[in-house]
């Protein structure tokens, strides 16, 4: 009984030791995350107070010259306010890119490498201005750092943490947007090549859904740079492609409005046996003056970015982890991957109905306006429905087989 007893002791303690040694390596990797967050943050308040001085003695200069032309003295109160701002929206800007005028690979893998450095510099560098979302407090357990764009153009957002994946499982999640983000229509990859360095770019096309009635799906053509830094790091970075490469790979639909990505990607740094740190980055400017002014704060926040995308991917990570040692465990009620696939479907489902897309199968039934209700009948749906006749205003609208959708916003 005493030898049963301390063997049971024994093997407490061994769980025991073995869950605050995986602890203490997640604390580590998380308190990693932070240092370089801190470095990043003094480095930022450190370029503001230069710049700060750099304007105060400007403006000396400016009050101690008592020369009578005012209008140079305000030329150059303008110009120095116009510095002050180019200091931080410098690095926001897309660099201008020096392309060789021959067309193919040449061009593209350029168009690479200007991709990787600006996406490196917005991940763990100081290129924008990051302010933290409220609430969010870094832990083991919790999804990471996320923090918003300040002042750039169009919106943007980061995020940083610890997910227990190999680093191959994560670009290949990752990669496949249509699987985690349930906004995103389609992803087609145009054309692939090997860069010198060993670099893969991928040419795709992107169509993303509407979130209202009230206006078009967005997409995008959009260049992707997959590449190993240092060694050991992996970085997947993204952009839309520049207008000097000539015409867009897709011409543009009049059902969809072409919207534009920043340098977005990945970047996955390995860590010890508890997994990898991933810096998200996702910077896009989605056109918001094609909306009515009602819709353009969700066109404009950095806020619903983060919450959609960007923190959207990192919820993702952390659930397939989770769910792969449940799977590991014994098997009861239903898979944790049988549950993502009906949320997914549920989601694109009505992601669809709301945007009755003609390729989809959709087509608009004529309507009189009452209320601004619209009709969309999908008769290729796989759904079911007895042949029955629906009241619309004063008319009778008779549909067989499908699906019939009324929306209104």
């Amino acid at each position: 009984k005493v030898w049963f007893q301390n063997r049971r002791c024994r093997d407490k303690q061994r769980k025991e030791a073995s869950r605050l040694v995986n602890l203490n390596e997640k604390l580590s990797a998380m308190n990693r995350v932070l240092v370089e967050e801190n470095d990043n943050l003094s480095k930022q308040a450190m370029q503001l107070v230069l710049q700060n001085q750099q304007i105060r003695k400007q403006l000396k200069q400016l009050q101690g010259d008592d020369s009578p032309n005012r209008k140079d003295e305000q030329t150059g109160v303008a110009s120095t306010e116009n510095s002050s701002e180019s200091v931080v929206t410098n690095c926001l800007q897309p660099s201008a890119l020096q392309l060789p005028h021959d067309a193919g690979p040449a061009r593209l893998a350029a168009v690479a490498e200007s991709t990787l450095s600006e996406f490196i510099s917005k991940a763990t560098g100081t290129a924008v201005e990051w302010i933290q979302m409220p609430g969010m407090k870094p832990g083991p357990d919790s999804i990471g750092i996320v923090a918003i764009s300040d002042g750039c153009n169009g919106v943007a957002a980061r995020a940083c943490g610890l997910v227990a994946l190999e680093p191959a499982k994560i670009v290949e999640l990752l990669k496949n947007r249509p699987m985690w983000l349930s906004d995103c229509r389609r992803m087609d990859v145009l054309g692939t090549f090997t860069t010198n360095g060993g670099g893969l770019v991928e040419l795709l096309y992107t169509q993303m859904y509407a979130p209202t009635t009230l206006s078009l799906p967005r997409d995008f053509c959009t260049l992707r740079y997959t590449s190993i830094v240092d060694d050991k790091n992996v970085v997947v970075c993204e952009r839309s492609l520049p207008l000097s490469l000539g015409e867009p790979l897709v011409p543009p639909s009049d059902q969809f409005i072409r919207a534009k990505m920043g340098s977005s990607g990945f970047l996955i740094r390995p860590y010890g046996t508890v997994g990898s740190i991933v810096h998200i980055v996702d910077h896009m400017d989605l056109q918001p003056e094609t909306v009515p002014e009602v819709l353009r704060p969700m066109y404009e926040s950095s806020s619903v970015l983060a919450q959609k995308m960007t923190m959207g991917a990192m919820r993702y990570l952390r659930m397939v982890a989770r769910d792969i040692d449940v799977e590991a465990g014994p098997g009861r009620g239903l898979q944790p991957i049988v549950v993502r696939a009906l949320i997914q479907r549920m989601a694109r489902g009505f992601n669809e109905a709301v945007n009755c897309l003609s390729e989809d199968g959709w087509s608009s039934v004529a309507s009189d306006g009452v209320d601004d209700v619209s009709i969309s009948v999908n008769e290729h749906s796989t759904t079911s429905l007895s042949h029955r006749q629906f009241l619309f205003g004063d008319k009778l609208f008779s549909v067989g087989d499908g699906v019939l959708c009324a929306k209104t916003s």
